[in-house]
């Protein structure tokens, strides 16, 4: 991914302001998503097809993953360890993610829909993030 996308996406050329950005709407898009599963974990877990236990507990690790990735763009200068420690995290998502579709989850049609989009989301944001993280270190070497 080069600069000039990446900037016209984050809506700014600053890495730094790029990388908080990414890191606010992982933040927001996951408190949102963490937000439903908790308050909606009987309906949707119907129709996606799965235990509404298991939207409960989704719910409640991705309430404190999003305060901690929020905590980190509020930062002026989010440390590299953490935003590393986001990408990964994102990543390890993707992953057990398209691994539980495989392997353990028999969603409906719409969960498993949803399980591949929302998988590549969070892909997506781990890209941004690492690109913007590489980008702001590029300008301070």
């Amino acid at each position: 991914m080069s600069a000039t996308p990446l900037a016209t996406l984050a809506r700014t050329s600053a890495p730094q302001a790029m990388l908080r950005r990414f890191l606010a709407l992982d933040a927001a898009v996951t408190g949102t998503n963490a937000l439903a599963y908790l308050a909606f974990s009987g309906p949707l877990g119907r129709f996606l097809g799965v235990d509404s236990t298991l939207l409960l507990a989704l719910g409640a690790f991705l309430t404190v993953y999003a305060a901690g990735v929020g905590l980190l763009a509020s930062r002026p200068q989010p440390p590299a360890l953490g935003v590393r420690a986001v990408v990964e995290a994102n990543l390890a998502w993707t992953a057990v993610s398209l691994v539980a579709l495989a392997l353990w989850l028999t969603p409906s049609t719409a969960g498993a829909v949803w399980t591949v989009l929302q998988s590549m989301v969070v892909a997506a944001f781990a890209a941004l993030q690492y690109t913007a993280l590489r980008a702001r270190q590029g300008m301070s070497a």
